[in-house]
């Protein structure tokens, strides 16, 4: 099983990104749970409690998929974000994260990441916050910053030619 983390600030191509390579190498896509449980939610507020038990959630998913046997047909995980994007959520919510976080992204660590640039036009869809390119580029730099000390490879996304 090779899981690849697929990270970047809003409206940067994430989803896309995900799903595409999901099915062009016959991977498995992982859904961003915490827009999933917004888009339910029908508000973009979120208290501290929830944003923990967004978290929760998403490191039971990185339990189930720890513990699958490798299956030969689906070899490759595509996470739509992961437990970094939900700890700077937590930062810039709330200006603090929960203990247990740290060492969550420590056990469940990706094998590669990618990382989206801020270089797509931004736009609302109902769960976003951060429109601004300063605070998208903010966010970008903390996201890297967060990929380099865990030591694990990465790539950076650009829409650009």
């Amino acid at each position: 099983m090779f899981k690849v983390g697929i990270i970047g600030p809003e409206s940067t191509g994430k989803s896309s990104l995900a799903r595409y390579l999901a099915k062009r190498y016959n991977g498995i896509y992982v859904p961003e749970y915490a827009r999933e449980y917004i888009e339910r939610k029908r508000t973009r507020e979120v208290t501290f409690e929830e944003l923990c038990f967004i978290a929760r959630h998403q490191i039971e998913e990185m339990e189930h998929f720890s513990h699958q046997p490798s299956v030969i047909s689906h070899p490759l995980y595509f996470f739509d974000t992961e437990l970094i994007v939900t700890k700077v959520w937590f930062e810039e919510a709330f200006g603090r994260v929960p203990e247990w976080l740290d060492e969550a992204i420590k056990r469940y660590p990706m094998d590669v990441y990618l990382l989206t640039s801020p270089d797509l036009p931004w736009t609302q869809d109902g769960t976003r916050y951060n429109g601004s390119d300063e605070k998208r580029h903010e966010l970008f730099d903390r996201y890297e910053q967060a990929i380099q000390s865990l030591d694990i490879p990465y790539y950076i996304i650009t829409h650009q030619p």
